[in-house]
């Protein structure tokens, strides 16, 4: 058994290695002719040739992440099929390798495959993200956030706040804050706009050029807003640096602890989180599915083609892998929309093709 598993993982790993490069190139290429057009679009910014090529090597660990599960499939079945069109799987198979052996082999090597694909999404992609998105951020002034930057909500005993960020500036600086402070009742008590932020020490921001307005009696004849400026204003708050790379990142590109102290602090503060749950329970589920993946490329070895080649069982390892990631897309979103459950939404997939690829194996295997 010892020398079953070292000839399987030894085929397998090559052939994952090689679909993972060619992939890679693939991604490379597009992101580095998108960093192009970018910097002919900004000559007179400090976003250099350089700085592109380091932005996009350090996407390689995102891109990683998402690949993992479908070069995992390709490069099994490949492995799979090469070995059933050779003859060398039934000649394992008459040295008394059964069914469920050949199961458990590929299984142990799936679990190192999900080890792996939790790493790259959990620390490797995110500080990977987090660092180029910096970096080109420091190149070219900011990044904006779209039309209405990025909101983040913060309740506090007396009152709560509505902060909007419109932009950020490296990995501490914030660009166009806007923070509406309302009572426990909903009323509006004040408006700080400042041109920018720092986060200062301890639980504080630290404002530049601050208008502050404050409004009192209202909804009666003596209603006013009074009006302030300063040059710099402290602002005590419990919205962390984290939570603002939280709010500011897409949710996929989050880490599971992350994606998990954030739903808290949403539900704290009364604020929608399933979208976050979802993306949640879809991190810990997404790396489960480099076992499916094996699992589903085990019954091709069962099958008969010596003389048709390896070449269609690998074509539909890829439409399997793109019906994979079509369908977990797809299913996220349908389970937005209908509240589902959002470990459900995350799972379903999975358990889809779990079913599939076992009810495949089962029915080879009987069949032999």
């Amino acid at each position: 058994m010892k020398t079953l598993r070292k000839l399987l993982y030894v085929e397998v790993l090559a052939a994952v290695t090689l679909v993972i490069l060619a992939f890679s190139a693939l991604f490379l290429f597009f992101d580095l002719s998108d960093e192009l057009n970018t910097l002919e679009n900004n000559k007179s910014m400090g976003y250099t040739i350089g700085k592109a090529l380091a932005y996009v090597a350090f996407m390689v660990p995102s891109h990683l992440y998402e690949l993992m599960p479908i070069a995992v499939l390709i490069g099994t079945i490949f492995v799979m099929a090469r070995l059933a069109q050779s003859s060398e799987f039934t000649i394992l198979r008459t040295s008394g390798l059964g069914p469920w052996q050949a199961l458990r082999a590929l299984m142990l090597l799936g679990l190192g495959f999900v080890a792996l694909t939790f790493t790259l999404g959990d620390y490797l992609a995110p500080m990977a993200d987090k660092t180029a998105q910096a970096m080109k951020a420091q190149a070219m002034g900011q990044v904006s956030l779209g039309r209405t930057g990025a909101w983040i909500k913060d309740k506090q005993t007396y009152s709560s706040f509505s902060v909007n960020v419109g932009a950020v500036e490296g990995k501490t600086g914030m660009k166009g804050i806007r923070i509406f402070e309302l009572d426990n009742k909903g009323h509006i008590i004040s408006v700080m706009q400042a041109r920018s932020a720092d986060f200062g020490p301890g639980q504080s921001w630290s404002l530049h050029d601050v208008t502050r307005t404050e409004f009192a009696d209202m909804g009666t004849p003596q209603a006013r807003a009074n009006t302030t400026n300063y040059a710099q204003l402290s602002w005590l708050n419990q919205i962390s640096a984290e939570m603002v790379a939280s709010a500011l990142l897409r949710p996929e590109r989050m880490g599971t602890i992350e994606l998990f102290q954030y739903v808290r602090h949403l539900n704290t503060n009364g604020q929608s989180a399933q979208k976050y749950e979802i993306q949640f329970w879809k991190k810990v589920f997404y790396p489960l599915s480099c076992l499916v993946m094996v699992m589903l490329a085990l019954p091709f070895a069962y099958l008969h083609f010596r003389s048709s080649g390896t070449t269609p069982m690998v074509f539909v390892g890829v439409l399997a892998g793109i019906s994979f990631v079509l369908l977990n897309n797809l299913v996220g979103d349908l389970g937005y929309l209908q509240g589902w459950q959002a470990w459900f939404t995350a799972a379903l997939p999975g358990l889809i093709y779990s079913f599939i690829s076992l009810a495949a194996f089962g029915w080879l295997v009987a069949r032999q």
